[in-house]
């Protein structure tokens, strides 16, 4: 059985502070070291980051487990991993 290319970054959101109109890629692999974005270290993984524009400034929590249905925000997946 091979081992999912997705790893946790935490068991926690990240609070992230995005201002309106600035464009954002979310670390879908887990990899990263400026979690919750993405620093291209995903290459060879087959997963892209999600790339978004803030619609206007707003803090936001994102999604640190990688679990999360509404991705690239937090929706509580991280307290049902194991």
């Amino acid at each position: 059985m091979s081992h999912s290319p997705i790893h946790s970054a935490g068991n926690a959101p990240a609070k992230a502070e995005l201002k309106a109109g600035q464009t954002y890629a979310w670390c879908a692999c887990g990899r990263s070291g400026t979690q919750p974005f993405c620093d291209g270290y995903h290459q060879g993984t087959g997963i892209d980051p999600i790339v978004f524009t803030a619609e206007a400034d707003s803090e936001v929590w994102l999604c640190m487990c990688k679990g999360s249905k509404a991705a690239p925000i937090c929706d509580g997946s991280h307290k049902n991993s194991t």
